[in-house]
């Protein structure tokens, strides 16, 4: 499980494209990295393109937003050039990177139990140390809590 003031656990997962990228690429920067259920959902959407209409503001603090879903590299593709999305989506297919940040989890949806990503940020400093956690995201005002976290580091 990740824990505050801890080291992120490193990982390497592919992008829209087939491209690997792992987190300790981003050394040096600010990571917003954020967990969402599935693309092309309404609340995904929502928290996606909110992101997007921030990315400058987030650029200027010396910070990348990165964001992981169990959708694959054309689930990503699709959704990245429909709403023109300036940052990559990684491919968790199998869950592993999901359940070492504590995020795949048993879900309720209309009386059916599943398995799941619980929608969820990380905020991790740019020696790689988690500054900010925030579970069960509510997508309005998210932006702004993350960008007030990343003020504060």
């Amino acid at each position: 499980m990740v824990e505050l003031s801890k080291k992120a656990p490193d990982f390497t997962l592919n992008t829209h494209d087939g491209k690997q990228v792992s987190l300790s690429d981003f050394l040096g920067k600010k990571v917003v990295l954020y967990f969402y259920p599935k693309d092309n959902t309404p609340g995904c959407t929502k928290e996606a393109v909110s992101f997007r209409d921030n990315i400058k503001s987030i650029e200027e603090k010396n910070a990348v937003v990165i964001g992981i879903s169990l959708d694959d590299e054309t689930s990503h593709k699709k959704f990245i050039e429909k709403f023109n999305l300036p940052f990559i989506l990684l491919s968790d297919k199998d869950a592993k990177v999901s359940t070492e940040y504590g995020v795949y989890k048993e879900k309720n949806m209309f009386g059916k139990k599943k398995m799941g990503i619980e929608r969820s940020t990380f905020i991790i400093d740019s020696e790689g140390i988690v500054r900010k956690i925030f579970r069960r995201v509510k997508v309005d005002g998210h932006v702004e809590e993350v960008l007030k976290a990343l003020d504060e580091i």
